[in-house]
């Protein structure tokens, strides 16, 4: 099962994890006693993008970039262990990479931002609006699942079956994909109690089944749903000709 596009050695992540601020875009915080590497791009209403699972900002997010920042301040981060930022001790879980998003936000000053978020981003931007309200005005999610049943029964008998990944960061991914999200990160009744509009959004040949995001569509108050024809799971990557101009009219 591929929920991502790329997987980053630690050892290079590692020798990029110095500066305080590197040029143009880039720049690097202090969140939760780790390193966090984030890019701003643009001005406007800020909109955050969450890349997926494995990924980098560069492998989900250089066409939306290009397209989003003319007219919003584009806020990109890259989660622990993915792209530019470090690993740190322990599982990979979503509760801890929601908590270090708000704490980004919060350190920068920011409430009512948009989310758009692919996959692991999408169940991490759907988690946000479920635990800080006040940070979130309005929500895209593509790709996201509740917990693991959500995923195709193949991919997930494929991951339960292989063995343990040498790769750290990869086994990790493995052992999140397996698992999670957990009742107390993510959950239909969770799902709920969701006040921010959501554009709820998966291809109709993607990792996560239809009627799993049917049932996050309709558990949502104040959802819209979009499945795309002939798409797979990379939804802003195939098409980004479709969904950066729907994205846009959803978020005015």
């Amino acid at each position: 099962m591929a929920r991502c596009l790329v997987f980053n050695g630690a050892a290079a992540v590692l020798l990029l994890a110095t500066p305080a601020q590197a040029d143009g875009g880039s720049h690097w915080a202090t969140i939760n006693g780790h390193r966090l590497y984030y890019e701003i791009h643009g001005s406007g209403p800020p909109l955050l993008l969450l890349h997926g699972g494995g990924g980098s900002i560069k492998s989900a997010w250089t066409r939306q970039i290009v397209d989003f920042s003319p007219t919003h301040e584009v806020i990109a981060p890259e989660q622990v262990g993915n792209g530019h930022t470090p690993d740190v001790p322990g599982p990979a879980t979503y509760g801890a990479m929601t908590e270090d998003t708000a704490a980004l936000l919060e350190q920068m000053h920011l409430t009512r931002v948009d989310v758009v978020g692919w996959s692991d981003g999408g169940i991490i931007a759907l988690m946000l609006a479920v635990r800080h309200p006040d940070l979130v005005r309005r929500v895209v999610a593509t790709g996201a699942n509740v917990d693991p049943s959500g995923l195709q029964p193949r991919d997930l008998a494929d991951m339960r079956a292989a063995k343990p990944d040498p790769n750290p960061t990869a086994e990790k991914l493995r052992q999140l994909w397996m698992n999670r999200p957990a009742p107390d990160e993510l959950s239909f009744d969770l799902l709920k109690k969701i006040h921010a509009k959501v554009l709820i959004m998966a291809g109709d040949r993607d990792e996560i089944t239809l009627e799993h995001t049917l049932r996050m569509y309709r558990a949502i108050p104040d959802a819209q749903l979009w499945i795309l024809p002939n798409t797979g799971h990379g939804t802003f990557v195939d098409r980004p000709d479709w969904t950066d101009p729907m994205v846009l009219a959803f978020l005015e």
